[in-house]
């Protein structure tokens, strides 16, 4: 089984988790990039006109990719790790998830965030993707953690 660990990083705490959940699981990393990357003033969910806010304010917002270059056929197992945005995945992700095929994929969805939990997330992903793939709703990492905490986590997980 091959895995690879995709990720979009606004701020960087997604990164540093999908790097140590890649050196956990033996997988290759790929991440999620913006063509016009994000700012902090488009990050300011206090200001309804932020970039941030005007993209999560509609469902159907789909930020440009800087590329499509992720290898998918090449994997059995996706890993695809975000920060929570207004209770749900930033919109970049169905960005990703429409780019490619995931049929037959198994997709383990986890997350960043300072209080939220998934909320609509899984819903709002599903439709982005084939009918055959297999979704596991994985978790949301608070901070920092440990490759203990995600070795324990991964091996608690439906993979087979």
């Amino acid at each position: 089984m091959k895995n690879l660990v995709a990720y979009f990083s606004a701020s960087g705490t997604t990164r540093k988790l999908a790097k140590n959940l890649a050196e956990v699981v033996g997988a290759d990393v790929y991440e999620i990039k913006p063509a016009t990357p994000y700012t902090g003033k488009d990050l300011n969910w206090n200001n309804s006109q932020s970039r941030s806010s005007v993209e999560m304010a509609d469902i159907n917002s789909r930020p440009a990719l800087a590329d499509k270059d992720a290898k998918i056929s090449d994997y059995d197992t996706i890993f695809i790790g975000f920060p929570i945005w207004w209770y749900v995945a930033p919109h970049i992700i169905n960005s990703f998830l429409e780019s490619y095929d995931f049929t037959g994929k198994t997709i383990v969805i986890f997350a960043t965030s300072g209080g939220s939990g998934f909320g609509e997330t899984l819903n709002q992903l599903k439709p982005s993707c084939a009918d055959s793939v297999r979704w596991i709703s994985g978790q949301v990492f608070r901070g920092r953690t440990d490759k203990n905490i995600l070795s324990d986590w991964v091996k608690n997980l439906p993979l087979n």
